[in-house]
């Protein structure tokens, strides 16, 4: 498995950042489910900095369903729950142009995340991903990520940096290909703009190895990649419609790999575009 890939789900390089809400009419989804998905075309997908193809066209069609379960105003603020499709299509060699089978779907992976919410824009996220590959490129990885995440906004106004950290074990399978399932570290900022009706995003991130997660014939190897990106979204309409929320968004992520994934492949920068909804 290589690239950034949700990650993305997160990930990577696909960020879909939702319109701003300011003059609109009334919610023509006022319960609490919501929907949002979209479809993205990038150069190259790197998952966590680990290379997976840097050839042909590569494209992300994603979906997410949210459940808000509980919302308070207690300690305890909201409780959701969110399940979710990532899929990643190849043209080049991990699709169609790979000499093995040449099917064109490289990667599936199926997510839920239970998300809790408290006083101060503080939140935990835990997230059980099956990442899978139709085409038999690799082996099924299975992991458990958690993510501590921080919203300043309130505090700073348009300087928050909404920090996060991520700390992800693999149950079983290895992303790196290695001989031991690994445990991931990342840290991160997401400070963010708005401009008219633009967005406009500026993710940081590195990743690094807490054990055996990006292994080489020299051993597990601390530094797995520095990212940083800048990501802008233009709302279709400045108010939900009955077809929900519509975007337009791209951007460009400068990736610098660590040792042990430049043997698979090169720093760079990435390009995407792509359209998504929320409803």
């Amino acid at each position: 498995m290589n690239v950034t890939r949700v990650a993305a789900l997160v990930v990577s390089a696909a960020l879909v950042i939702a319109a701003p809400a300011s003059a609109q009419g009334p919610d023509p989804n006022p319960g609490g489910i919501t929907l949002a998905g979209g479809i993205d075309f990038v150069n190259a997908y790197h998952f966590r900095g680990i290379p997976q193809d840097e050839s042909g066209v590569i494209i992300w069609p994603y979906g997410d369903l949210g459940f808000a379960l509980f919302s308070g105003e207690g300690a305890l603020k909201s409780v959701g729950v969110n399940v979710g499709i990532w899929n990643s299509l190849h043209t080049g060699s991990r699709g169609l142009d790979n000499g093995t089978n040449g099917k064109l779907w490289y990667e599936s992976d199926f997510y839920t995340t239970l998300g809790l919410g408290f006083g101060g824009g503080t939140s935990v996220g835990v997230t059980y991903t099956a990442y899978t590959s139709p085409n038999g490129l690799f082996g099924t990885v299975r992991e458990i990520a958690f993510k501590f995440a921080v919203d300043d906004s309130g505090y700073l106004g348009a300087a928050a940096v909404k920090p996060y950290v991520l700390v992800a074990r693999e149950l079983s399978g290895q992303a790196d290909g290695g001989l031991e399932e690994g445990s991931y570290l990342e840290l991160g900022i997401a400070p963010g703009f708005s401009i008219s009706r633009f967005s406009l995003a500026v993710p940081v991130k590195v990743g690094l190895s807490f054990g055996d997660y990006y292994e080489s014939f020299e051993g597990d190897k601390k530094f797995g990649f520095f990212s940083v990106a800048g990501v802008v979204t233009v709302p279709f309409t400045s108010a939900p419609t009955r077809l929900g929320t519509w975007n337009v968004h791209g951007g460009a992520e400068y990736l610098r790999l660590g040792e042990s994934n430049r043997l698979l492949g090169s720093s760079q920068v990435v390009g995407s575009i792509g359209i998504g909804f929320s409803y």
